[in-house]
């Protein structure tokens, strides 16, 4: 019988260890390495070829959605099955826009996970009933106007479009702070201008809404 092969990407040494404990309790999976960064989860899917990888989404050097674009830019054979703290909207969809398969909570009960990883080795999406249920909702209360006709809302300014399309890449506060130097407090401010200008309900409709207009402007 082929085993998945797998491979485990996560900074905490103890977290991974957790993780070879839960998988080595299912004959079907084999663990064939550990990354303890996103750099290192890069060079050793190119190198191992793994079937599933198993990624954290907070990894030092390079992030775990950074290191999801280009491990599926080279070798979209391997599916990603992301493993994290992170619940929030915005993170499970810039986790999906990167290439990931699967989205399974660290908070989730650990006989749920090697149904995630056998479906997603499959090629088949998974994602906790919780998390999905969020997801529909935000996309269903999300009000896009039809082609052609432009909603009735105050134009954004050229920097909050700039923070729009940085909010659409699923990154926080802190990163879109650090990567246009400006202050934290600042960038709160002008995402909270943001969802009341789009007429959205919160920061995760103002996600969806970045990515359905990206290729339109």
């Amino acid at each position: 019988m082929k085993k998945i092969r797998i491979l485990v990407a996560d900074d905490h040494p103890l977290m991974r260890d957790a993780l070879l404990l839960t998988l080595d309790e299912d004959p079907e999976l084999e663990v064939v390495g550990e990354a303890a960064n996103g750099i290192e989860a890069v060079e050793l899917a190119l190198k191992l070829n793994p079937d599933v990888l198993l990624m954290d989404l907070l990894m030092p050097g390079m992030s775990g959605l950074d290191a999801i674009t280009k491990i599926r830019e080279t070798h979209p054979q391997v599916k990603v099955l992301v493993i994290t703290s992170l619940e929030d909207e915005e993170k499970v969809l810039a986790a999906i826009q990167a290439g990931a398969l699967g989205y399974f909570p660290k908070s989730a009960p650990r006989n749920y996970l090697f149904e995630a990883i056998h479906k997603v080795a499959d090629g088949v999406p998974y994602l906790p009933t919780g998390i999905a249920l969020k997801l529909f909702s935000s996309v269903r209360d999300l009000k896009v106007s039809p082609p052609g006709e432009s909603a009735d809302q105050e134009p954004l300014t050229g920097r909050q479009k700039e923070i729009l399309a940085l909010i659409g890449e699923g990154k926080t506060d802190n990163e879109i702070a650090e990567i246009l130097h400006l202050s934290v407090n600042t960038v709160y401010s002008h995402v909270h201008h943001i969802i009341q200008r789009l007429g959205v309900r919160n920061r995760s409709q103002a996600v969806i809404y970045a990515r359905q207009h990206r290729d339109t402007e």
